[in-house]
């Protein structure tokens, strides 16, 4: 049997919006909706694909791991602190993380699922499709969620050139519309999928093999405090295009 992880990574400290991870939105504390979708893909992924999966939490917080037994997320790992700090890099603590897990539970995972608990704005429809797409292509070795993008680079985003003046980021011929530029989409961050491989192979950057899921719908990273009420107000309000 291959074997399946699916981590919620969620640092204390947050300075953006304080207490984020545990702070209360649409009547849960943030991350408590990851998990719930976790807990629905290690059940739907287990049913239809025979494989184990278990969801690991990685947190320096014991704040975070009091709340989060409460709903039902209890783990023995504890992030080291110099994997919690504003530097690290998020692969490197989901690296660990799958390590200790490994060894605590005697076995190598095939599949990792990163949830970002900033991000939960997805559907099991998305992760379901997602899995689809990425399963079926050997070669490939992650891939990650985007949104349409509403900038483009190579119509109306511009950058400083060597000279010091403005030009599109992006050169290519002429391109009078954003509707015939080439496709882009912005990384909404909301979830990963990763070879096992990945780690061994690329563990500091993002794109090898790289594939992506677009979302329809709405999603958008929490950033700031702006960020979490206005998710907040659409989740109260029901305006929403999903139920999240």
């Amino acid at each position: 049997m291959k074997h399946l992880i699916i981590t919620l990574c969620a640092r204390g400290g947050s300075k953006g919006i304080p207490g984020k991870n545990i702070r209360a939105i649409g009547g849960k504390p943030l991350i408590e909706h990851s998990f719930l979708h976790a807990k629905q893909f290690a059940l739907w992924i287990e049913k239809e694909f025979n494989l184990s999966a278990d969801i690991e939490l990685s947190t320096d917080s014991e704040e975070i791991i009091s709340v989060c037994q409460q709903f039902g997320l209890s783990t023995k790992y504890l992030r080291p602190e110099y994997l919690a700090n504003d530097t690290a890099g998020k692969l490197d603590a989901i690296k660990d993380v799958i390590q200790f897990s490994e060894i605590n539970k005697g076995l190598t995972y095939d599949y990792i699922l990163d949830l970002d608990v900033s991000a939960p704005m997805r559907t099991m429809e998305d992760l379901q499709k997602a899995w689809s797409t990425f399963i079926n292509n050997e070669e490939a070795l992650n891939l990650f969620s985007v949104s349409n993008a509403h900038k483009n680079p190579y119509f109306n985003m511009v950058e400083m050139n060597d000279e010091g003046f403005y030009e599109l980021s992006k050169k290519s011929k002429v391109i009078l519309s954003r509707q015939t530029a080439p496709k882009v989409y912005e990384m909404n961050a909301s979830f990963y999928f990763y070879r096992r491989e990945f780690f061994e192979i690329n563990p500091l950057y993002l794109f090898s093999n790289s594939l992506v899921y677009e979302m329809t719908h709405e999603s958008f990273d929490l950033d700031e405090i702006i960020d979490f009420e206005f998710l907040d107000f659409l989740i109260r309000e029901n305006k929403l295009s999903f139920k999240l």
